[in-house]
């Protein structure tokens, strides 16, 4: 495996994993609580958000040399808008009940904090095969984060996952987990339980260091 394909592989894996967006990072908090009240909603806004961070990564590290450094936050915010403007017509015009789903989250993608990180930190710093993987690995993991959040809290409050039913009819559900508390506390131990992995994993790899 030649050396770009190595860099690149890793660029996307970072996304996934190691900094994950919501789990990592702990960025885009309040879309992440807010939206995920199912799989089908945590999923269609993590592909939003995907959509809108891979276009604008591209485009920026496009004009990278070109967007004077004073006005460079503005000028990503342009560019974002513009794919936001879009991502919007789509989804109105083709998916409405996921764009009423998404309600006021969707033009606020505008500001998300992943997008603007990764316009900053990536996409204004590096050639445009990297910023556009460093996109679609940062939007797959914001992708995974929430429907899997979508998942725990629509399979707990309602009994099922994407609309079907796996629990029963018997299965007494937790309203708890559709409200705004519930999204806070599957957040929170989602979170400390991959904090713990990570501490786990960290150790082991310390422990192994040391015998050898």
């Amino acid at each position: 495996m030649s050396e770009q394909k190595k860099s690149l592989r890793t660029v996307f894996m970072n996304g996934i994993l190691n900094e994950n967006p919501t789990f990592r990072l702990v960025l885009g908090t309040c879309p992440t609580l807010a939206v995920t009240t199912s799989a089908v909603n945590g999923l269609g806004m993590g592909l939003s958000v995907t959509f809108v961070l891979t276009c604008s990564n591209i485009v920026i590290s496009l004009l990278r040399k070109a967007i004077p450094d004073k006005v460079r936050i503005p000028s990503f915010i342009v560019v974002i808008a513009a794919f936001v403007t879009m991502l919007q017509l789509l989804l109105h015009a083709f998916v409405p009940s996921l764009y009423d789903a998404l309600g006021i989250f969707l033009p606020l993608i505008v500001v998300n904090c992943i997008i603007l990180a990764r316009a900053e930190a990536f996409a204004s710093k590096n050639p445009v095969l990297s910023s556009a993987v460093d996109g679609i690995g940062m939007g797959i993991g914001f992708t995974l984060a929430l429907t899997l959040i979508g998942c725990i809290r629509e399979l707990i409050g309602t009994g099922k996952i994407f609309g079907f039913a796996l629990l029963g009819a018997s299965y007494e559900p937790m309203l708890i987990f559709v409200l705004a508390s519930g999204g806070f506390l599957t957040f929170g131990l989602l979170l400390g339980i991959i904090n713990a992995i990570t501490a786990f994993r960290a150790g082991r790899k310390e422990r192994g260091g040391e015998r050898a």
